[in-house]
């Protein structure tokens, strides 16, 4: 079995669309949400799907030693963020060489980097004029969102579309795609 931690900072829509993927998989569990936000909505989530959740201060994170002791008792072996604002730290990527997966919502590296994330993107795809985004999944590293690529999924922006219309087709590739290929990379591990 191996088991995967959820990373997130609010809502956990994402979370849960991965969580439930993977509810009756035989192979890979997702053992641990994890927050920097004590007030955040995954926390709910994670409840109702009998998932246990902490939350971590951004010191806590950056510092690395209660964080990495919980994931060491709970055999975690991938992490997966899933809309998780804060940078990585060092001593994560250490420890989780090439298995820390990231999804980004758009087609990078246009409009990545720090700060860009969520309604942030879609109102620069907008901005642009770009005619199409989509999603990026892409392994972390200690740089934002210019780790190795995994899978990239595009769709089409029309003239007319306003930056909800873009988030909203952006979450349709994300919920499809995002759960299905943390699966295949850990399947190609095995």
């Amino acid at each position: 079995m191996t088991h995967i931690a959820l990373f997130s900072s609010g809502n956990g829509t994402n979370a849960e669309n991965i969580a439930k993927y993977f509810d009756k998989n035989s192979q890979t569990k997702v053992s641990l949400i994890i927050s920097n936000k004590q007030e955040a909505y995954v926390h709910q989530r994670a409840k109702a799907l009998r998932i246990p959740s902490y939350s971590f201060t951004k010191a806590e994170i950056m510092e690395g030693t209660p964080l990495l002791k919980l994931l060491s008792d709970y055999n975690i072996e991938f992490i997966i963020l899933a809309g998780f604002l804060l940078k990585v730290p060092d001593t994560l990527l250490e420890k989780y060489p090439n298995r820390i997966i990231n999804i980004h919502p758009a087609l990078l590296p246009k409009h990545g980097g720090k700060g860009m994330y969520g309604d942030k993107v879609h109102k620069k795809v907008i901005e642009m004029g770009d005619t199409k985004s989509g999603i990026t999944i892409h392994y972390v590293n200690e740089k934002y969102d210019e780790g190795e690529v995994i899978f990239q999924a595009s769709c089409d922006i029309l003239p007319e579309d306003t930056y909800e219309d873009v988030a909203n087709k952006v979450h349709k590739l994300e919920y499809t795609h995002f759960p299905r290929i943390i699966e295949q990379v850990i399947l190609d591990r095995k």
